[in-house]
């Protein structure tokens, strides 16, 4: 195979790994605006928010998170315990049925990014890689932005 057919091929490879400007696909999952929101200078941790839509016939489950960005990503939520918000890691992983959407927002799912080795600082952005049970594994671009997104501040509520 020639150079140029290995690049126009690994170029069009990368182009089916994304769905928009900044979006990700992974065989039936569609990954929708990785963020995080921009922290302190001294903060140890912060958070990555994402959509996942499972267009398939099959239930997935997203199952871990990894980033060079910070020592350890869990997959955690926020529950209401007896009127008290708490925040906890989820065990097994975060379902995702077949023909739905999980948000991971402010409130709600999010990755939790512990041990953070430089502070999230707006415009920055880094690689998150998301492994599911079933479609395997996919790495992410996630933007570090000023504030939530209009969209993720409206699906909180």
């Amino acid at each position: 195979m020639s150079l140029s057919r290995l690049f126009a091929l690994l170029a069009g490879l990368m182009l089916a790994a994304t769905v928009s400007a900044h979006g990700f696909k992974l065989g039936a999952l569609e990954l929708g605006h990785p963020w995080s929101r921009a922290m302190p200078e001294a903060s140890p941790t912060g958070a990555a928010y994402l959509s996942i839509k499972n267009t398939g016939k099959q239930a997935d489950t997203l199952v871990s998170a990894s980033t060079p960005r910070a020592d350890k990503a869990e997959l955690h939520v926020h529950i209401n315990d007896n009127g008290v918000m708490r925040m906890r890691e989820v065990s097994g992983g975060v379902a995702v049925a077949a023909g739905s959407e999980v948000k991971f927002a402010p409130g709600g799912y999010h990755i939790m990014l512990m041990g953070l080795k430089q502070p999230l600082k707006a415009g920055d952005h880094f690689p998150l890689t998301l492994k599911f049970a079933k479609a395997g594994s996919i790495t992410v671009e996630v933007q570090v932005e000023k504030d939530a997104p209009m969209e993720m501040e409206h699906s909180s509520h």
